[in-house]
């Protein structure tokens, strides 16, 4: 699902691979910090550190005896193609919202 959501096209031009970066791991940090003033980067980057912060969960979960290993090799693969298709629209300008995940980022207040 693409989200209706309107950007200045200047902004998109001149930020989308800075916002791609929100999709990279540890790396949504960056674009977050780096640059306030773009609210195309600013909304990728917060969609970004929700994404990056449920990969911890998940990473956590793996200590789990039996069941562990299982949900974080298939999430894993869940958000390795989510971060692809995320850099994808993000390039091509758009913003996608992720289930579940973009509503916690709308609540990220930096």
């Amino acid at each position: 699902m693409t989200s209706k959501m309107q950007f200045d096209a200047k902004d998109v031009r001149d930020n989308k691979t800075i916002a791609a970066l929100s999709y990279v791991g540890v790396l949504c940090l960056f674009p977050l910090f780096l640059k306030k003033d773009s609210r195309y980067v600013q909304t990728h980057a917060k969609q970004g550190l929700a994404l990056f912060l449920a990969e911890i969960i998940i990473w956590v979960l793996n200590i789990l005896p039996f069941i562990g290993p299982f949900i974080w090799m298939l999430f894993s693969l869940v958000f390795v193609a989510v971060s692809i298709i995320a850099i994808i629209k993000t390039m091509q300008g758009e913003y996608w919202e992720i289930p579940v995940v973009s509503q916690y980022s709308e609540k990220i207040k930096i």
